[in-house]
Parts: structure tokens; C-alpha cells; sequence
């Protein structure tokens, strides 16, 4: 199989793009780097990178040639970015999801997009835990712009002979994962402990989050490209933990005693969060494997490590 990996150079993308070749897949990653990293694909050992905008129809017009499928992962990420530049995410988001749709529409081979998506979709909850069929009222860009992806990626599949399967991802942590100030709380909570910083935890902590290690997530992505379907499906663990407890395995796990402070709730943030995997597991035959202790330790020894070779290059 030929896969064309938008947003490769990114924390999900490269462990996509890893496990597509580690499967003996060819892969063309496609990214601007505008968030991505090109550490993260110099690891890629027989991918082919571009450097570019999937805005860019014509550009992504010729990456399809040939290509069997679309891991479609380029996104600009997170609530608080998007509210901060609600235009660009729409470009990205919107705009850059159409150029693909557009290109996979004209192309000979490429016939099936694995869209990444976001629990964001959902907005404020209603119960739990989330099944595909829980009401969808993002409240924030990043959520609409989400959604709309879904759905125009979906209306694709009833225009003309295209698969889409749409993955929502709920709270995705792991390896490449860098710390990002408008990131996931596990990247930057592991860097404020790990750089002996004051970890800042929003509202009370006893907000709950289901976390999903991103070897999970990349493992739903080749599931999803394989399976005769179509449709939405979330991945996450189906379990959920307090921040107050994530805290508290972040400190078993590496060691150490963090120093915390509280501050207020942020806009666009849910208060509780837990999946229902039931369909993808049904429908693409996914289940997530990793459990969050494992996972977390795993993160914070690449983490430790990334820190000490960025002390040592000057770059801390």
C-alpha cells in the first residue's frame, strides 16, 4: 500500500507514518512544519517528505497520484489556538481538508481518507460516557472546524465513490509528543515537573479526561485505512482519571514530587470526559492496549530523555 501521510511531521502523524512502515507500506509525508517537527521524520527511514501546505491543491493533486490512501492528520490543534486565530484554523482545518477531498476526487488510486477528528466535536456533555451519537455542539473553532471536516469528508462518500472513516480522538498522549503551551495537559505537566516548574492545574482537578496512548491511536489509523467502511468512531482508552490523578501517576511514575497551584477553569474546556470504543471495536476490530501507567512511563523516560539531550546542544 502507498500512503500519503498529511501532517507526518507531527506527534500523531510520525507514529502513524512509523507504524505504516514498520509494516512494509511505502509512505509520502506531507508537512509545512509550521507545527510539526522534522526530528520527527528524520527517524522515518524510507518515507519520502515534502515540504508543503495541503492547502496547496495543486501540489496535493500530484501526491495522490499513485497513492492508495489518506491518513489525513494536518491540522492546526487545540481549543485555545483556535480561539486565539479562529480564521487560520478554518484554512487549515476546512480549506485543507476540501483540497485533499478535491484531489482524491479527480485521482485514479486514491479512493479512501482516514480523517483525524477530535472529541472537541462534542462540546459541553451531556452523559456518559460519549457514544458516536451524542449531540454535537462544539464550543470552540477548533470543534466546529472539526466537525465540519466530518461532515464534508462523509458528504464526500455519498457525492461519489470514496471510503471516509473519521477517527475523534479524545485527550492523545505519547512518544514525539513535545511540550506546546496550547497543548494536552500530559506534555506540558511532564515538562513543568521534569524542568522542576510549578504545574498549574485548572478549576479543582477533579475534572476528568479519557487518555489514549498515541501506539493506540496509531494502531486504530491502519485498522481504519483496511476495514470496508465508513463512518465516525472514537478512539480513546475507555477509562477516565481525574487531572488531581494524573497528577498523582505523573509523580509515581517519574519519581517525583511536583509542586502544584490551581488557577480558574479555561474557556472551551469540558468538565468530564469518557468514550464509548464499543463501535470501533465492532466496525474496524480496534481496541486500545496500552494502559495509562505504562503508558505515562514510557512518556516520561522519552521525555527525560529529549530534555537531556536538549541541556546538552545548548537548546534547553
Amino acid at each position: 500500500m502507498r500512503a500519503l501521510v498529511t501532517g507526518g511531521g507531527g506527534f500523531i502523524g510520525s507514529n502513524v507514518a512509523s507504524r505504516l512502515l514498520r509494516v512494509g507500506h511505502k509512505v509520502v509525508v506531507l508537512d509545512n512544519f509550521s507545527t510539526g517537527y522534522r526530528v520527527n521524520v528524520e527517524s522515518l527511514e524510507g518515507a519520502e517528505t515534502i515540504d508543503g501546505d495541503v492547502r496547496d491543491g495543486e501540489l496535493v493533486a500530484r501526491l495522490l497520484r499513485g497513492a492508495d490512501v489518506v491518513f489525513h492528520l494536518a491540522a492546526s490543534v487545540g481549543n485555545s489556538r483556535s480561539i486565539a486565530d479562529p480564521v487560520d484554523d478554518a484554512e487549515v482545518n476546512l480549506v485543507g481538508t476540501l483540497r485533499l477531498l478535491e484531489g482524491m476526487r479527480r485521482s485514479d488510486t486514491c479512493r479512501k481518507i482516514v480523517y483525524s477528528s477530535s472529541a472537541g466535536i462534542f462540546g459541553q456533555l451531556k452523559h456518559l460516557p460519549i457514544a458516536e451519537d451524542h449531540p454535537l455542539d462544539p464550543d470552540s473553532p477548533y470543534g466546529v472546524s472539526k466537525l465540519g471536516g466530518e461532515k464534508v469528508c462523509l458528504a464526500y462518500t455519498r457525492l461519489y465513490d470514496l471510503q471516509a472513516v473519521c477517527l475523534r480522538y479524545f485527550n492523545v498522549y505519547g512518544v514525539n509528543q513535545r511540550y506546546d503551551a496550547y497543548g494536552n495537559v500530559i506534555p506540558i505537566f511532564v515538562h513543568q515537573l521534569l524542568s522542576g516548574q510549578t504545574l498549574t492545574i485548572f478549576s479543582d482537578g477533579e475534572q476528568t479526561r479519557d487518555f489514549v496512548n498515541v501506539a493506540d491511536v496509531a494502531e486504530a489509523n491502519l485498522r481504519a485505512a483496511a476495514a470496508d467502511a465508513s463512518g465516525a468512531f472514537n478512539i480513546a482508552s475507555g477509562k477516565s482519571i481525574t487531572i488531581n490523578g494524573l497528577v498523582d501517576l505523573l509523580a509515581e511514575v517519574s519519581g517525583l514530587t511536583p509542586k502544584l497551584e490551581y488557577g480558574p477553569p479555561r474557556k472551551g474546556d469540558v468538565r468530564d470526559s469518557l468514550a464509548d470504543v464499543s463501535a470501533a471495536r465492532d466496525t474496524l476490530g480496534w481496541a486500545p492496549n496500552v494502559g495509562l501507567r505504562e503508558g505515562l512511563r514510557e512518556y516520561v523516560e522519552w521525555s527525560r530523555a529529549e530534555l537531556a539531550s536538549a541541556v546538552s546542544s545548548g537548546h534547553s
